[in-house]
């Protein structure tokens, strides 16, 4: 809380000063909040007796950022509560209070933040903080951040602190340093040329004490990364290396293997027609400030997702979460917009867009275990760079068309085929095998009011025991009534046919909201189904509920 005082010492002084030059200017001050509020009842139809339902019956989570800014200097507060917090969320967050609070100054070449800040180098495979409130993820540097550019199309950074553990910070330091070279901003020469080529390096290491009576784990870890950025008209090709020394921890089973990833990003794109390819293979790639973390705790690097993340409920149920022990993988994408007036294209127009990616296990070989050299099996195993394992861990085949037929009508249909190996991705069950259609239609009754349905079918396989998968086959209808630009309206039910396991059940929704402006309330009553949401690879696992639910967000 001092530090917080700290920062307000510091706006009131540039008021102060403000008024000794008999100036008007005084800053402003912008900021956002949201309230999520859920109600929780019994609702032993899908699973939840009084044992499952909190004591609070009611929680919630809110957040309030606010930010001033006045000509080269800005200054931040972040209050959070979580009275008490949403099931699915960790329990530490419980309380309320100044969660975050930073204060920046800025010239022409130097950029100086103290506090709590975010940062990414590169594509974020050895450093990125960031704030994900869907997740429960808020893993900001406290510290200070350097920003520097000596010159046009040099940019330094530089970054030191302690990451953000709920209410408290977690024990490591973490330090790093990133240089960004852009040819062509450099050389006056090459401003204007169509090809255009950036080259970059960073560095981190992170400091933790061996408290450890047995193991001599190393105290500092230090990553490297090297990338580099080439486009020329419409093809653009981007690709990073990493390599992070030996960094025993609770994710790979404290042995000291050495890590390493690949990156790799290529697209080609020009008016209605597009190509995408990317490429990730990871090998023992956790790094985290506290070496005995789990789940979403302290990471300090990002390991992104290369498969499709999909925005329909059944597409997104069975997603994949980056397994930073080792996978390799790819993506690729084709997208075609078929001019109007065309056979194909119709009298609107027709967008198709075909995705498929699969990501496998990496190929390794234990270390044979020999009693004379006590240094035989720290790394555990060994593997060939290039070579693809033989368990699959996820695929999943998808194409869209998208078609207005009218100016009142459009609509979108989804065929989807997913391999999901559960026992990789969630720790329980077998590979599980789906067949997904969507049916999206929506109808303009007027320039202010529209209806929109939605059909959605999901299919899955039978498991080794000869039993259906998981909650067994699911089916889905939604109508949605837009009164544009404020109100809107939407009931939804999901219906899975169950097994021996889990009860067939229908998930009803009904939700209402109004929106103006930058200001939106949406209330809702219904049933929430168990399972799990990921954003770009990073997940969290969803209990499943029934109550009320009330959100509130505002921006000013």
């Amino acid at each position: 809380m001092n530090k917080f005082f700290i920062i307000i010492s510091i706006i009131l002084f540039s008021f102060v000063a403000n008024a000794q030059e008999n100036i008007k200017d005084y800053g402003q001050i912008h900021g956002n909040f949201e309230t999520i509020i859920q109600s929780y009842q019994v609702d032993t139809i899908i699973g939840i007796d009084s044992a499952d339902v909190p004591n609070e019956k009611v929680l919630s989570n809110s957040y309030l950022n606010l930010t001033y800014t006045r000509g080269k200097f800005s200054a931040g507060i972040r209050y959070e509560a979580y009275l008490n917090t949403l099931e699915g969320f960790d329990k530490r967050y419980n309380g309320h209070g100044l969660a975050n609070r930073y204060a920046s100054y800025t010239s022409d070449e130097l950029e100086v933040t103290v506090g709590n800040f975010y940062e990414q180098f590169g594509s974020g495979l050895i450093l990125r903080t960031y704030e994900e409130k869907s997740l429960g993820v808020d893993n900001s540097l406290d510290g200070i951040k350097l920003k520097y550019k000596p010159i046009p199309g040099i940019k330094l950074t530089g970054v030191i602190g302690k990451q953000r553990l709920y209410w408290e910070h977690g024990s490591g330091i973490v330090k790093g340093i990133d240089g960004e070279f852009s040819f062509n901003e450099t050389f006056k020469k090459l401003s204007e040329s169509k090809t255009r080529f950036i080259i970059g390096g960073s560095f981190v290491s992170k400091y933790q004490e061996n408290l450890d009576p047995i193991y001599n784990f190393p105290e500092n870890v230090g990553a490297f990364a090297g990338r580099f950025n080439f486009s020329r008209n419409g093809f653009i090709l981007s690709s990073e290396y990493a390599f992070k020394i030996n960094d025993p921890s609770s994710d790979n089973g404290l042995i000291f293997k050495n890590g390493n990833a690949i990156f790799v990003n290529a697209s080609w794109s020009k008016k209605g027609i597009g190509i995408l390819f990317t490429v990730l293979r990871l090998d023992n790639m956790s790094f985290r400030s506290d070496r005995n973390a789990a789940i979403n705790d302290l990471n300090i690097n990002y390991l992104p997702a290369i498969a499709k993340t999909h925005t329909y409920a059944f597409p997104a149920m069975y997603p994949f979460a980056t397994q930073p022990n080792g996978q390799i993988g790819f993506n690729a994408e084709f997208f075609c917009t078929f001019k109007r007036k065309t056979f194909l294209g119709g009298k609107y127009g027709t967008t198709v867009n075909i995705n498929y990616s699969q990501i496998n296990s990496i190929k390794t070989e234990k270390i044979t275990f020999d009693p004379n050299d006590d240094f035989a099996n720290l790394d555990g195993y060994t593997t060939d760079l290039f070579a693809i394992g033989d368990e699959l861990y996820f695929g999943d085949f998808n194409i869209e068309l998208h078609k207005k037929i009218h100016k009142k009508f459009k609509f979108s249909i989804i065929y989807m085929y997913e391999d999901y190996n559960k026992y990789i991705i969630q720790g329980k069950d077998s590979t599980l095998h789906a067949d997904i259609g969507v049916l999206d239609f929506t109808y303009k009754l007027s320039s202010k009011h529209a209806v929109r349905f939605e059909g959605q079918i999901l299919s899955v396989n039978e498991n080794d025991a000869g039993e259906i998968n998981d909650y067994g086959d699911w089916y889905m209808g939604m109508i949605e009534y837009t009164f544009s630009p404020h109100w809107f309206i939407a009931a939804s039910d999901q219906y899975n046919t169950g097994n021996s396991h889990h009860n067939s059940a229908h998930y009803y929704n009904f939700s209402a909201g109004y929106i103006k402006g930058a200001n939106r309330i949406q209330i809702g009553y219904g049933r929430q189904r168990e399972g799990v949401v990921c954003v770009g690879g990073v997940c969290r696992n969803v209990p499943a509920a029934s109550g009320f639910n009330l959100t509130i967000s505002s921006s000013f």
